[in-house]
């Protein structure tokens, strides 16, 4: 193949990409703008006039935040790719520090940090200009530059040293590195399902027990009759930083524990809460946690694979100026063009979330022997969060892990008492 032709293919999909974003958000747009006029009809007992004003008006800023994002995003990637400074840089680097496999590493973790520097001024508007002009945002600069330094500390004491791994596996293992460094990579993601409630998320939120009272009681009774033995009710301080709320799960065995935000136990009935605990019950007795790793384990050896065999190809390598022979540039040119290739592939993949959703929306209705507390706490959590109520549906078959609040309570409604 060609190294003309391989510019030309790849500025192809990034174009296609990012067309195909506008046209979605353009549609949604059109389609969010043509139900602005008043509350539909579906929705006109759970939202008064003015907060669907208001939501009709976030879903607009978010859109048009969202092109401009996207448009800086993609000349950044065009710039990258195409100007020669990847190419030079590791040239650079490798004059430097030598081609070893830390040195290699430093390379890599250096670039992406120094790639995700210029979205900062975009994190930083959507968090203080945003969120603030429609009240979500609670946090200040200093917690907010503090979080980014956390995760760049981190990012350094745990990412760096497994991309020295993954390269001294290339060493080690020849032809077969891929296979190696995605056992190794999928060890470490497991291990930080475990360790990462205990050791990391502490460092970003506060986390204490639920106090004592119905509210717990009618929890952990929940808990016990749906089989779901977590170690601890804990309530996270959500509204350190934004008014969205939310509910989860985190660890396996004795260590699993229920989290709650703060903000969703002031936004909540007990029954809507308990009703919200039986839907997130309800993905793990559908086993719908152990299937998406799998999923998640086989998209990464597939992604190690695609690795392996673009490094074998002297017209990938030459394209975007590198000299073959090092794995390095392969790694770094498949993570900055592998989601102009994965966007396509995002409406099958929540198509299949999607159905997980309703599942668990089921079991949750089943299970509270009741439809009205989970469908109560579905519109508050729209309500509250100023979710989008009428999406395009091809814009949420892309951007929507979960059905819409009109698709979730049909379906609720539908399930056997």
């Amino acid at each position: 193949m060609s190294t003309t032709l391989v510019l030309v293919l790849t500025l192809a999909l990034i174009v296609a990409k990012w067309a195909a974003q506008l046209w979605l958000d353009r549609l949604n747009r059109r389609h969010v703008l043509a139900h602005a006029g008043a509350v539909p009809d579906a929705f006109k007992d759970s939202i008064d006039a003015a907060t669907y004003a208001k939501s009709v008006r976030y879903t607009l800023a978010k859109s048009s935040f969202s092109q401009v994002e996207d448009a800086y995003g993609v000349a950044l990637l065009l710039a990258v790719l195409f100007s020669g400074v990847l190419p030079w840089s590791f040239h650079w680097f490798k004059a430097g520090l030598g081609s070893s496999a830390w040195a290699m590493a430093a390379f890599l973790f250096v670039t992406g940090v120094t790639l995700t520097l210029p979205g900062l001024p975009f994190d930083w508007y959507a968090q203080f200009r945003l969120e603030e002009r429609f009240g979500f945002n609670t946090t200040t600069p200093q917690t907010w530059w503090l979080d980014r330094l956390k995760g760049f500390l981190l990012t350094l004491i745990l990412g760096y040293p497994l991309l020295v791994l993954i390269l001294k596996l290339v060493q080690w293992t020849g032809s077969a590195w891929w296979f190696w460094a995605w056992a190794s990579v999928l060890g470490f993601q497991l291990l930080m399902v475990v360790l990462a409630p205990i050791l990391i998320l502490p460092l970003f939120n506060k986390f204490t027990p639920l106090p004592e009272g119905p509210l717990r009681e009618r929890l952990l009774a929940l808990g016990q009759r749906t089989g779901f033995h977590a170690k601890s009710i804990q309530v996270m301080d959500g509204s350190k930083r934004s008014r969205h709320s939310n509910a989860f799960f985190t660890g396996f065995g004795r260590f699993r524990k229920i989290v709650l935000f703060d903000t969703l136990i002031q936004q909540l009935t007990e029954p809507e809460l308990a009703a919200v605990l039986a839907h997130e019950i309800g993905h793990y007795r559908k086993k719908h946690v152990p299937k998406m790793l799998l999923w998640s384990a086989a998209s990464l050896l597939a992604g190690f694979y695609a690795v392996s065999w673009l490094a074998r190809q002297e017209w990938f390598y030459r394209a975007f100026g590198f000299e073959p022979g090092s794995i390095v540039p392969a790694l770094l040119l498949f993570a900055l063009l592998s989601g102009v290739v994965t966007f396509w592939f995002a409406p099958l993949f929540h198509l299949w979330s999607r159905r997980y959703e309703y599942q668990a929306d089921a079991y949750a209705a089943s299970t509270m022997g009741e439809t009205q507390s989970l469908i109560g706490a579905l519109r508050k959590l729209n309500e509250k969060n100023l979710s989008n109520l009428t999406p395009h549906p091809l814009y949420s078959g892309f951007y929507y892990s979960h059905p819409t609040l009109l698709e979730r309570e049909q379906a609720v409604r539908k399930t056997p008492s």
